[in-house]
């Protein structure tokens, strides 16, 4: 099984923003030593409890300390930007990192929507139309990258730079059957965030695979698309060396949990924090937590690397991406190293 990391550089209760991205330093230099296949950042803004809404910079830091892994975004918030800019953006990280970038892009807003409107510069409560224009905005982006943007285009004319022969892989990311289906269509690789909608995403996979139509071209491309189709499922998980670790851990997420359902703009809680508040659980809490437990997989890394791969079976997928997030950041990176290890072992068996 491939697996490789989306990391969000979490800001847990104690610590600061500059700690949650030195975090992420370490974690993308131990991904590469533990043989992760690639590490992706996340774009979110105006949250508390996540500290880096420009990846893209982000990027070319990790770069610098790493020499194998592919790196790459889960995702570039493609609505907020013209495509020419993301393009020379992602142009750049591939001339300084050679057939190692990959451009990850959905259309979610990644905050509320007063942030939106800031980013889109509204300052007249515009709405925030990805649904709208998302699809040429990705065909757009796609052919700026392979260099062949139609002659009757209105940015024909302009030299995209830096000039080079390879482009990033190209990726849809989605918690629905659209991003699936629009990723089958212009030929790109697809990833599921079974993190964001554990239900019916094998449906939306085996749709992908079923329409997937290779872009023209693709055979000899830069890179941007795939002569065939490529899935991924995005997983949160949480490996601890024992259960009762893991379920202190899990503890966390809960209060996370519903401080995202009740809009609470916090960092990530400390277990202290999540036992003081889980004392005091509300019915609506109670069930708040219930709906929300099947998007994570908290456990021993045995029990996450089995459920790991059954839900890899059973969305066919060709690699796993997973999502860790955790109220310590030590915690976090063991829970990396394990189920690395713990999967690297079955392979073996």
């Amino acid at each position: 099984m491939r697996l490789s990391i989306l990391d969000q550089s979490p800001v847990i209760s104690g610590h600061s923003a500059r700690d949650a991205l030195a975090a992420t330093l370490e974690l993308a230099q131990a991904a590469e030593d533990l043989g992760y296949e690639r590490f992706w950042l996340a774009e979110h803004h105006g949250l508390l409890s996540l500290a880096d809404p420009c990846p893209e910079v982000l990027l070319a830091r990790i770069g610098s300390i790493t020499r194998r892994i592919r790196l790459g975004t889960g995702g570039i918030l493609l609505p907020y930007y013209a495509p020419f800019k993301v393009a020379e953006q992602f142009s750049m990280l591939e001339a300084l990192f050679p057939s190692r970038i990959d451009l990850g892009i959905g259309r979610a807003p990644g905050g509320d929507l007063k942030t939106a409107r800031a980013l889109s510069g509204s300052t007249t409560g515009g709405s925030y139309n990805a649904a709208e224009f998302f699809p040429q905005q990705v065909m757009e982006l796609v052919a700026l990258l392979e260099g062949n943007l139609r002659p009757d285009h209105p940015h024909a004319e302009v030299v995209l730079q830096p000039q080079v022969d390879t482009a990033p892989q190209v990726w849809i990311l989605g918690s629905s059957d659209y991003g699936g289906a629009l990723a089958a269509h212009l030929g790109l690789r697809f990833a599921f965030a079974h993190f964001i909608n554990p239900h019916g995403g094998e449906q939306v996979a085996r749709a992908y695979r079923a329409g997937f139509k290779a872009a023209p071209g693709s055979a000899t491309s830069r890179g941007a698309v795939t002569p065939d189709p490529w899935h991924a499922i995005a997983l949160f998980c949480i490996c601890a060396p024992s259960q009762s670790e893991a379920d202190a851990m899990a503890m966390a997420v809960d209060t996370r949990r519903l401080q995202m359902a009740y809009g609470i703009n916090a960092p990530i809680p400390s277990v202290e924090e999540a036992r003081a508040r889980l004392a005091h659980l509300s019915e609506r809490d109670r069930l708040v937590i219930e709906r929300e437990r099947p998007r994570a997989i908290i456990g021993t890394p045995d029990l996450v690397a089995d459920r790991a791969a059954e839900l890899a079976e059973l969305y066919a997928a060709d690699e796993v991406i997973v999502l860790t997030v955790a109220p310590d950041y030590r915690a976090r990176l063991t829970s990396c190293e394990l189920l690395a290890r713990t999967l690297a072992a079955c392979a073996t068996t």
